[in-house]
């Protein structure tokens, strides 16, 4: 029965390389995904382009494809990535160039565009669509409508696949959903119809265990105890068959585990409904789902369902919310933590003097509250904590009154009780992109692929 090993190259933009290095060197896969983007990514990514029309794609494309390309190309590995961002035709162009100063010839990349809507959103508009925040319920974005810089749609594997039939062995995509640089080979293998749900269920199940490099081989998970070698970090490979089995393991000697939990783990890693996890491909059913080691570093995975691809698509659109400044500084015993809470009255006292326009202020006790908020359980012997890290963040409505809080946070250090040290040099106020969730017709949002050759 045909089979296909697609291997997971990145989880994240700024993910390890070496991992990926492992996979195209000994892992035997034919396929290797990345997927470098994440929720205000894509507004990032716009500014830059924005200020440089030759930026906005993942910096990290051009060193990870001078380390993959070659040996991927040798061994016949195609590589599918969503780091264009916003400008994955530059993206290509410019891998096409390293391509020919590394002398491979004959290189042809699909570039995948459609995502971005930025300039289509007054002719949204027209048509009568209301983009309702999917988070606040504010029914119309008339609010930001002169504050936007970004609108890509979470877009699914159909241009993807059409490159891959056309001959690609490199795909560079925009916004498209993380799993679909794995759903696309699945297609594109196997013959598999897209309106065929239990199948594309199966892909979007494979594409998502798999999408976050080492998180269904132990990273980030409940077995760190376990792991003997913690700088060893192994990246994951789905090996699925035409009947939609799919196994779960990772390449021979490679660093961490892969096992029935660290497999579920990841399963249910962003998910809200198991029943109906929503993606552009389909609406994946992981409800009736079975694990099974198989073998060492070898989990299977069946009963996997799936449903009707939703109408709608998620588009993620970013505006300018302001700014914000930050900065910390320590505190040492005797009495730590009550001079941490007179740094906290310093500061917000010198914020009401200054009449700064702060919409939130936050105040974290690193070490004793800053991971869970008002829900931590504070130390029984509060007099005996050797040391206290205060961090403030504000965010205000001008770049002016973010410096402000940041300068009022030096000052603690000779204002402060004795014992405040070690004020860090303050990061500049940087400008805050808010993100409006919402949803639009997928019809309204066809995709293209462009095919570039060296």
């Amino acid at each position: 029965m045909k089979s296909i090993r697609m291997g997971c190259g990145s989880a994240s933009w700024g993910d390890m390389l070496d991992p990926a290095i492992e996979l195209v060197e000994k892992g035997n896969i034919q396929y290797l995904g990345f997927d470098h983007l994440a929720e205000l990514t894509m507004s990032i990514l716009q500014r830059m382009k924005n200020k440089n029309p030759k930026r906005g794609y993942i910096p990290d494309l051009i060193p990870w494809m001078r380390s993959l390309l070659p040996k991927a190309k040798e061994k016949g590995i195609k590589m599918l990535t969503n780091a264009g961002g916003a400008n994955p035709e530059q993206a290509s162009r410019d891998v096409l160039e390293l391509a020919k100063e590394l002398s491979i010839s004959k290189l042809k990349i699909a570039v995948v565009t459609g995502d971005d809507v930025f300039p289509r959103l007054d002719e949204f508009r027209k048509l009568g669509i209301k983009f309702k925040n999917l988070d606040t319920g504010e029914e119309d974005i008339e609010r930001i409508s002169d504050k936007i810089v970004a609108a890509h749609v979470y877009v699914g594997s159909e241009s993807l696949v059409e490159g891959l039939e056309k001959g690609a062995e490199l795909v560079i995509t925009g916004r498209v959903s993380d799993n679909a640089v794995y759903v696309a080979p699945m297609i594109h293998e196997f013959g598999w119809s897209m309106e065929d749900w239990e199948k594309m269920g199966i892909a979007v199940t494979a594409g998502h265990i798999i999408e976050c490099s080492a998180g269904c081989a132990g990273g980030m998970s409940n077995f760190w105890k376990d792991i003997k070698e913690p700088w060893r970090v192994a990246f994951p490979i789905a090996e699925v068959y035409e009947d939609g089995r799919a196994i779960i393991t990772k390449a021979e000697g490679s660093g961490r585990m892969v096992n029935e939990w660290t497999v579920k783990e990841h399963l249910v890693y962003e998910v809200h409904d198991p029943e109906k996890y929503i993606m552009p491909d389909a609406i994946a059913d992981f409800s009736k789902i079975r694990v099974k080691e198989i073998g060492k570093d070898r989990v299977e995975v069946t009963g996997i369902g799936g449903k009707k691809h939703p109408d709608k698509l998620k588009l993620t659109i970013g505006y300018k919310d302001g700014w914000i400044g930050e900065s910390e500084i320590s505190v040492c015993w005797p009495d730590a933590y009550e001079k941490a809470k007179f740094c906290e009255e310093f500061l917000r006292g010198r914020f009401k003097a200054h009449n700064l326009a702060i919409d939130e202020v936050r105040f974290d006790y690193i070490g004793i509250n800053s991971i869970h908020g008002p829900l931590s359980k504070m130390p029984q012997n509060l007099e005996d904590i050797n040391e206290v890290r205060i961090r403030v963040a504000a965010k205000t409505r001008t770049r002016e009154d973010a410096n402000q809080v940041r300068r009022e946070v030096t000052h603690l250090w000779t204002h402060g009780p004795v014992g405040t040290t070690a004020v860090i040099s303050p990061p500049p106020p940087r400008e805050v992109i808010g993100l409006w969730p919402t949803l639009i017709p997928r019809e309204l949002v066809p995709t293209k692929v462009q095919i570039m050759e060296v």
